[in-house]
């Protein structure tokens, strides 16, 4: 049975997660060179608690050639997540991402070949609405660049989360992360002379850490990546799935409350801004709720099986 302090430290997670856009922001390197700091040193962490658990960690070649395959699309979300952040704003990053359970909605069908529901056509057309909403009053090239980055980068963030779906049913969970960890850091590894040659200022990598900026980093790779994903996965031995993915829903309000207060983007953003994420973040508050309601009531339309007897005592 869950208790208290579970959901205390549910919510603190989340926390973390919605301070990550934040934190990315405040590093001043660019965002490729974020990205292979923060996978290599996840990866080595999370490598020390496989290691420490004695968790199986060879699986064979075709299943290792998957999970680092996997962290190529993953160093695509984050590159994508963290450069959104930057040319625009934490606000906007974090509402393109909302559309992230959206896309799954509609991915998921397509690699697992089962039904689009009618409900979520419903709450696409929602998210479609807010995002329309959002581009007729945040006109500039920047805020217009920063939320097709963030659409990309949810979209990336849906495909590698339903295969993950299907890996953990045959990989310990941590294993998969070390694995995509590493593939995502050799993913940036590998796109640094197309980086170099066409979008690094200068033509050169800029790995010029401050003090502030180590900090910072340090909290994104072992707080945010390590000890959250960890923690979470531990809290669903006693949580609900559906109570954690519907908690996991704040993780973009809190991340705009947390834009607020440090950067003060409440200055920077329209009226229409507001209004459009408001319709967002209404459909992916209302998913889990419409789609727990689908599946009660498919269940209450199967008949009983033949083999049944209803006794009456």
């Amino acid at each position: 049975m869950p208790r208290l302090k579970d959901f205390v430290e549910l919510h603190f997670i989340i926390f973390l997660w919605g301070f990550t856009a934040i934190l990315g922001k405040l590093i001043s390197i660019p965002a490729v060179e974020l990205v292979t700091l923060r996978t290599l040193i996840a990866a080595l962490a999370l490598g020390a608690v496989v290691y420490k658990r004695g968790t199986p960690f060879w699986m064979g070649r075709s299943m290792a050639l998957k999970m680092l395959a996997v962290g190529f699309v993953i160093a695509g979300h984050w590159i994508l997540f963290f450069a959104a952040a930057r040319v625009s704003s934490v606000s906007i990053c974090l509402v393109g991402l909302a559309t992230c359970s959206l896309w799954t909605a509609f991915l998921d069908p397509l690699f697992n070949k089962g039904k689009v529901k009618p409900h979520e056509i419903f709450l696409a057309m929602l998210v479609i609405m807010g995002l329309y909403i959002i581009f007729q009053h945040e006109t500039s090239f920047d805020s217009v660049l920063g939320i097709s980055m963030a659409i990309g980068a949810a979209l990336l963030g849906s495909i590698f989360t339903i295969i993950n779906a299907n890996f953990v049913k045959k990989v310990p969970s941590t294993t998969i992360t070390v694995y995509e960890m590493a593939g995502a850091c050799l993913g940036t590894l590998i796109f640094f002379p197309v980086y170099t040659s066409y979008f690094a200022t200068g033509g050169t990598l800029n790995f010029s850490l401050s003090t502030m900026d180590w900090v910072y980093l340090l909290i994104l790779s072992l707080a945010c990546t390590v000890y959250a994903y960890t923690a979470s996965v531990r809290l669903m031995q006693r949580i609900s799935a559906y109570t954690v993915n519907l908690t996991v829903n704040l993780e973009p309000l809190y991340g705009i409350i947390l834009a607020w207060i440090i950067f003060n983007e409440d200055e920077q953003m329209s009226s229409g801004f507001y209004v459009g994420a408001a319709v967002i973040l209404l459909s992916v508050f209302i998913y889990p709720v419409l789609d727990a309601f689908d599946r009660r009531r498919k269940r209450l339309k199967q008949p009983f099986p033949d083999s049944v007897v209803v006794r009456e005592d």
